[in-house]
């Protein structure tokens, strides 16, 4: 049997064309604000980001005049090939950077909501102290560490020393491994009550009756955890696990602060070498490193999206 499309079909589909149309007119004052808003803050700056990696400039921002093609990128002095610098080990530790501070937040927050969640005396104390970490600002909580670790008088270190942890005070942040591990353990500190909060919030809408009604037909609590709240939650975790990526990944403060090894070592991340750039090549290095950070951002996103496929449909 074939399907003709009549004088009336095409006449319906046409005013539901006119119809969506004007519908779009009339929101567009609505959406007017918003959509300069995108513009001026995040279309503008990228684009000029973008013609900004294919010019010359000194470390003073002057020039800008001579086209340089993909120089800026794999030049003589370019992003990726500029002598001196560990790009490899960089590329390895914006990854490792990434991957552990959100599996191991994410880790740590399901464990924390499902504890939190539970009913018990102190409940609301402890989740105001843990929002702590939160409020606080980040540069004020990466000083802290940074303070606390120092060789002589750091508290840290006096209490790692009179505990027996240490022999003796270590320069934790004088050299560039240590410090690029001790800014991860500050990134998944300060990561972890917005993971907690968000994974709570999906916690504290899981059916009571769906659990009680497992429970009643034999299934034990890793059972019903496992298969009944995982994945009901998997919107929240992936919310969770999408800010984080994004936020950790542009996480400067604590690298910088964390780092008192100067120059281009191996404890960078593509985001803190891009600073270097800006100071010492200029902001045509700077921006094309920049384009290609944010290219790597969106492979990262991207291969957690196929891997984990969050917004794939409970059964």
């Amino acid at each position: 049997m074939s399907l003709t499309a009549t004088p009336q079909m095409v006449n319906q589909t046409k005013k539901r064309k006119i119809s969506g149309g004007w519908e779009t007119l009339r929101a567009l004052p609505w959406l007017l604000p918003t959509l300069i808003l995108i513009v001026g803050v995040v279309l503008y700056p990228a684009g000029l980001m973008i013609y900004t990696s294919f010019f010359k400039y000194n470390r003073f921002g002057i020039g800008g005049t001579e086209n340089v093609g993909l120089d800026n990128y794999f030049g003589p002095a370019g992003a990726l090939t500029f002598p001196g610098v560990p790009i490899s080990r960089i590329l390895l530790n914006t990854v490792v950077w990434v991957v552990i501070v959100v599996i191991v937040t994410v880790i740590l927050s399901l464990a924390l909501a499902q504890f939190l969640n539970k009913p018990f005396r102190g409940r609301k104390f402890i989740r105001l102290f843990i929002i702590l970490p939160w409020a606080c600002s980040v540069v004020m909580t990466a000083t802290v560490f940074r303070y606390g670790l120092e060789q002589n008088v750091g508290l840290f270190n006096r209490l790692m020393v009179d505990t027996g942890i240490l022999e003796s005070a270590k320069a934790w942040t004088k050299d560039p491994t240590s410090a690029f591990w001790v800014a991860v353990f500050v990134a998944i500190y300060v990561s972890l009550p917005f993971t907690t909060y968000t994974i709570l919030a999906g916690l504290q809408a899981v059916p009571g009756d769906v659990l009680e009604a497992a429970h009643v037909d034999g299934a034990n609590s890793p059972q019903r955890y496992w298969h009944i709240v995982l994945p009901l939650l998997r919107p929240a975790v992936a919310t969770a696990a999408l800010i984080n990526i994004i936020n950790v990944f542009n996480s400067l403060p604590i690298l910088r602060i964390l780092q008192d090894t100067p120059g281009y070592h191996s404890g960078h991340i593509t985001t803190t070498l891009m600073f270097e750039y800006q100071s010492n090549l200029g902001p045509g290095v700077s921006s094309a490193l920049s384009v290609l950070n944010f290219m790597f951002c969106l492979v990262i996103i991207a291969i957690y999206l196929i891997i984990v496929k969050p917004t794939k449909e409970v059964a």
